[in-house]
C-alpha cells in the first residue's frame, strides 16, 4: 500500500507538468503559426515541406472514409430519384392508359360520324350500360329507350357495321339482340354476285349463310349488305365479309363486337303502303260523246241467225 501511495505521489506531478509542456507548446506552436513575419512565414513552409508530404499515409483512411460518406450520400440520393422516377413512371402509365382509352372511343365516335348512310336516315345514339350475352342469348342494354324515340326494332350500328336491333323498349333503356344471337335472321345481300341469303345467328362470332341459289358463285371476300326485303332493315347497312369456315359459308362481321361502347339507333320508318283500290278517275264529258260519235255502229246480228 506505501508502495503504491508513493508511486501515485510521484506519476500525479509528472504528468501535470507533461501536461502543462503540451499545452505550453501548442499555445506556442498558435501563435507561431499566427506571427505575421517574413521569418515565420521561411519557417512554416520549411516545416511543411519537411514533414506534411510524410503524412499521406496517415491521411489514406481519412479520405477513404470520406470518400464512403460521400458515396453513401451519393447513393441515398440516387436511390431517391430513383424512386421518384419509378412513381412518375407509374402515373404516366396511368395517363397512358386513359389516352388510350379516350382514343379509342374518339375513334369509335369519329367512325360513326363518318359511316355514310341513306341522308334519310337519322341516328341517335347510346352508351352500352350491360353486356348480358350468355351461352344462349346475346343482346346488350342501351342507356336510351322510349323517351328518346327509340322504337321497337330498329336497326344499330357501331362505327363500322350492322349490329343488332332493338328488341325491347323500356322508358330509359333498350335491348339490343345482336346479329350473332340465334334467334337472329336476317335478309342480306352478297356483293358484287347481287345473290339473297339469310344469315343465321348461332351464337358463334361467325354467323352462317342459309338459301343461298348458288353458292359457287361466292367468293371469300365478298361484301354482305342488308338487303331491306321484309322491312327487318334498312338496305345498303353492311354487315361484313364473306369467310369460308369448317367448309361452310359465313360471315365474318364488320363490328368490333370485342369493345361495344356506343351504338347507333338507325330510326327507320316502314314504307308507305296502299290499302284498298282507289276508284277511277273517268275523263271529261266532252271527251267521251267524241269518242263515241268517232266509233263505227256496231253490226247487228240477223235474226235468223240469232234464233238459230
Amino acid at each position: 500500500m506505501a508502495r503504491h501511495r508513493d508511486e501515485e505521489d510521484y506519476l500525479g506531478p509528472l504528468r501535470r507538468i507533461v501536461i502543462a509542456i503540451l499545452a505550453l507548446a501548442l499555445v506556442a506552436t498558435v501563435i507561431l503559426w499566427r506571427v505575421d513575419n517574413p521569418r515565420v512565414e521561411r519557417l512554416r513552409s520549411a516545416f511543411i515541406d519537411r514533414y506534411v508530404p510524410t503524412f499521406d499515409w496517415a491521411m489514406v483512411p481519412v479520405t477513404k472514409f470520406l470518400d464512403m460518406v460521400e458515396g453513401f450520400q451519393s447513393y441515398a440520393r440516387l436511390y431517391d430519384q430513383n424512386q421518384e422516377l419509378r412513381r412518375e413512371l407509374q402515373q404516366m402509365k396511368a395517363w397512358k392508359e386513359a389516352a388510350v382509352q379516350l382514343r379509342q372511343e374518339n375513334d369509335k365516335l369519329l367512325a360513326q360520324n363518318n359511316v355514310r348512310l341513306d341522308p334519310k336516315l337519322t341516328s341517335v345514339s347510346g352508351v352500352v350500360l350491360a353486356d348480358s350475352g350468355s351461352p344462349f342469348r346475346q343482346s346488350v342494354l342501351l342507356n336510351i329507350g322510349s323517351r328518346d324515340g327509340i322504337v321497337d326494332g330498329w336497326a344499330t350500328m357501331d362505327g363500322l357495321g350492322l349490329v343488332g336491333r332493338i328488341s325491347g323498349v323500356g322508358k330509359t333503356t333498350s335491348r339490343v339482340v345482336l346479329l350473332t344471337d340465334s334467334s337472329s335472321r336476317i335478309p342480306v345481300t352478297l356483293q358484287p354476285s347481287g345473290q339473297r341469303a339469310i344469315m343465321s345467328g348461332d351464337n358463334s362470332p361467325f354467323p352462317p349463310l342459309d338459301f343461298l341459289e348458288h353458292p359457287d358463285r361466292i367468293q371469300a371476300g365478298d361484301r354482305v349488305v342488308s338487303s331491306g326485303d321484309g322491312g327487318v332493315f334498312p338496305a345498303g347497312l353492311l354487315v361484313g365479309q364473306v369467310v369460308e369456315r369448317n367448309g361452310r359459308l359465313r360471315v365474318r362481321l364488320s363490328a368490333d363486337y370485342e369493345r361495344l361502347e356506343y351504338l347507333k339507333v338507325l330510326r327507320s320508318h316502314p314504307a308507305e303502303q296502299l290499302k284498298g283500290v282507289g276508284a277511277l278517275i273517268p275523263p271529261p264529258i266532252g271527251k267521251i260523246d267524241s269518242e263515241q260519235q268517232a266509233l263505227p255502229p256496231a253490226p247487228q246480228a240477223q235474226n235468223g241467225q240469232s234464233n238459230g
